[in-house]
This record gives structure tokens, sequence and C-alpha cells, in this order.
């Protein structure tokens, strides 16, 4: 059995190199627009998501109830609640600030298309995984910078909930309502393009990604952080994913949960979308706190979760 790295996961490995090396192009001085470049980007993403949204599949979808709430409460109460138990561990500034991002990657929503494949590949219940991995996105425009609310005014910035959901209504929220509406006249062609589409995406996030570390690295965020400190993140994010992935599967089976209901349960209730972290961290921290070192831990469990639970969902789908 033969894995390769993911392509994207190459691109942000290639774009955090030329951060790196070139840090002047997305410092704040560069003449490159990138935070309007970002925030264009950030809205037609949107735009083309709402368009992908099927009314009709998110209204049958609405009938599996209970993997549904299972989905959902792994995604943004257990797994924030499994970071928030380890607070009392981050006493100094630079452990809050890692602390903070485990939670920032903890109360994000799911992925969309990687969640839906995997399940597709280890033959789970894939209308349930496209609800639930549409409808997460929508709640995490919600959900998640009510998490965040409770722990970033710690940090001395400023955190305005009020003006944060404003941004998150105008550059997220209305795309993606003004997309829904108008899926049944565009949607076969966000289907039929639908590859390009995604291609979109993932470029905003890499310019996200870049402006972030090219910040970072401009700044020196990260001299502070040795080659212990990033096995430490490493090897916090691999347990985090597996707790998740054993908890969800406990659950399902408490549930009485079928074998295809549960790997939806277990696929979609353990993964966290990278697009949707990158775009809201661009609006939910102030500049008192480093983007950079806020992405790092989403960045490693984003190519993590794609390597192991490729690996799993192959294993899943040669079973009769």
């Amino acid at each position: 059995m033969r894995f390769r790295i993911d392509n994207f996961v190459i691109a942000i490995i290639v774009v955090i190199v030329l951060a790196y090396l070139q840090p002047s192009w997305g410092a704040k001085s560069s003449p490159i627009p990138f935070d309007l470049i970002g925030s264009i980007g950030i809205s037609l993403v949107f735009f083309f998501y709402g368009l992908r949204l099927s009314p009709e599949k998110i209204r049958n979808g609405l009938l599996n109830w209970k993997l549904h709430v299972l989905v959902q409460f792994s995604t943004f109460v257990i797994f924030p609640l499994f970071i928030i138990i380890f607070r009392p561990i981050a006493q100094t500034e630079q452990g809050y600030s890692l602390w903070l991002s485990f939670l920032f990657l903890a109360a994000l929503p799911s992925t969309v298309s990687s969640s839906v494949v995997m399940v597709s590949i280890a033959k789970g219940n894939i209308p349930a995984a496209i609800f639930n991995a549409s409808i997460s996105g929508l709640i995490g425009i919600v959900i998640t910078p009510l998490w965040m609310g409770l722990f970033l005014h710690q940090t001395g910035g400023e955190f305005n909930l009020g003006s944060i959901y404003i941004k998150l209504v105008v550059e997220i929220l209305i795309p993606v309502v003004a997309g829904t509406i108008l899926q049944r006249k565009l949607g076969k062609y966000a289907l039929k393009w639908n590859k390009h589409l995604s291609t979109f995406d993932k470029s905003v996030v890499l310019i996200i990604i870049y402006k972030s570390f090219a910040e970072s690295f401009d700044k020196k965020v990260f001299s502070s952080v040795g080659a212990p400190e990033l096995l430490l993140i490493l090897a916090t994010t691999l347990s985090l994913f597996f707790a998740m992935y054993f908890m969800t599967g406990y659950l399902a089976k408490w549930l009485g949960f079928n074998k295809e209901d549960s790997i939806t349960a277990q696929f979609c209730g353990t993964k966290k979308s990278l697009i949707h972290g990158t775009v809201f961290s661009k609006i939910l921290f102030p500049n008192t706190i480093s983007i950079g070192i806020i992405l790092l831990p989403l960045m490693l469990f984003h190519a993590l979760q794609i390597f192991i639970v490729s690996i799993i969902a192959t294993k899943l789908g040669k079973r009769k």
C-alpha cells in the first residue's frame, strides 16, 4: 500500500519556506496589499461555498439527527473541552499563547472536502458526511468566536465580539447566503468547476499563510520556538487527534450506530478546517498575538489528519 504526501501540504511547506526567505513581501511595510487580497478572497471562497450547498441535501440530512448531534457536539464541545482542562498548565506568556493556539484549533469547524472524500473511501455514510461537513462551517461562524472570546480578553489585546461578528457577517455569512440563494441558478456551474474552485480556495489559504508567517519571520517571533518545543507541539497534536478519534468511536458505539454511521462520526468529528482556521485567524486575533504561532498547531494537525485518516479509510474500505 503506497501513500504520497498531499499536494496541498507540500504547497504549505513551500509557502512557509518562501515566507522565511522573503519575509519583506508580507511585512506591514510591503506595498503588496495582502490584507485586501485576503479579504476579497475570503468573501469569494464563501460565496462559492454557498453555491455548492444544496438546500435539498441539507433538508434530507436532518433526518439522521443522532449522528449529526454527535458530530457537532464532538467538533464544538468535546474538542475544546479537551484543551480547556489543560489551561492551568499554561502559566507563562509563551505557554499561554501556545495553549491559545490549540484552543483555536479545537474550536474550529470540520473540514468539508477531505471529510467527505475519506468517508467515501472508507464506505461510510456519505450523505451524512456531506451534511455535517457543510453545516459545520456555518455553525463555526457563531461558535468559534464565542469560545475564543472567553479567553482572548486575557491577552491584553482588544477583543470586541460585536465588531468581530460584523466582520464575519460581511466577509463570510453574506457571501454564503448570496451563494445559497443563487445555488439553483449557478450551482450546476459550481459543481462543474468544483476542482478549479477548490484550487482557488487553497490559493487564498496559501496567501493568508504566507502573509501570517512572513510577518512572524519579519518580527522574529519563531526565535523562541526551538526543536524541543516543535516536537512537543507535534506530539500534542498527534495525541489530540487520537484522543478525539477514539472518543467519538466510543460514543458512536454507545449510541448503537452501525458501521457506516460510526465511520462518519469519527471522520467528521475529528477533522478541523485549515481554510476556516486561516480565515478566522485573520479576523479574530488582535495585533498583539502572532498569527504564525496560532496557525502552527493547526497546520500540523491538518497534515496529520490527512495522512492518518487516509490510512484508516483505505483499510476500512477493503472490508466486505
